[in-house]
């Protein structure tokens, strides 16, 4: 399957990073959804944290191809506070009725990504069907590279046919 969107939204640039390895590593087009307010400084990040505890919905600018025109999108968000990036939420929240099969990648200091692939699963009524996360120290050292593969080879190999809900997670190595 190669009609893959991957749809980022990163504040530091991590997620970016690593959604750019894994389009480039397998062809598939990137598209970014952008805070309609910055956030910028200790105010930015406190309203990432305050958004995540709160489960609020910011606005957000989405401008890139319609996603319903595609087999799965791959979405690439960090986690803030154990919690699905705000900006993330609102994309699936606008988005949910136009999404077809669904794959996460989750950027994380260290925990909170099965909060993230469940929160994702309660927006949208339906589990995503591959789920993988990794620490900002992977993305920074390079080290995700290998799962990273694993992942996109999973998603390109996924088959229709299945049942509408296969959860299958690729878990982070301990570090």
């Amino acid at each position: 399957m190669n009609n893959v969107l991957v749809v980022v939204y990163s504040h530091t640039g991590t997620s970016r990073r690593l959604a750019e390895l894994l389009c480039s590593q397998q062809g598939w087009r990137m598209t970014e959804i952008h805070d309609e307010e910055p956030r910028r400084g200790a105010v930015g990040s406190l309203r990432c944290l305050v958004d995540s505890f709160f489960r609020r919905r910011p606005a957000i600018r989405y401008e890139g191809p319609p996603p319903e025109r595609f087999d799965v999108v791959v979405l690439v968000s960090p986690i803030w506070g154990q919690r699905l990036a705000g900006p993330m939420r609102s994309f699936l929240d606008q988005k949910r009725d136009r999404l077809p099969n669904i794959a996460v990648v989750s950027v994380m200091g260290g925990r909170g990504a099965p909060n993230a692939v469940a929160e994702i699963g309660r927006l949208l009524g339906r589990s995503p069907t591959l789920a993988t996360a990794f620490t900002m120290r992977e993305v920074d050292d390079g080290s995700c590279a290998t799962r990273l593969q694993a992942f996109g080879t999973a998603v390109r190999s996924s088959d229709d046919s299945q049942p509408g809900v296969r959860p299958a997670t690729l878990s982070p190595q301990a570090t």
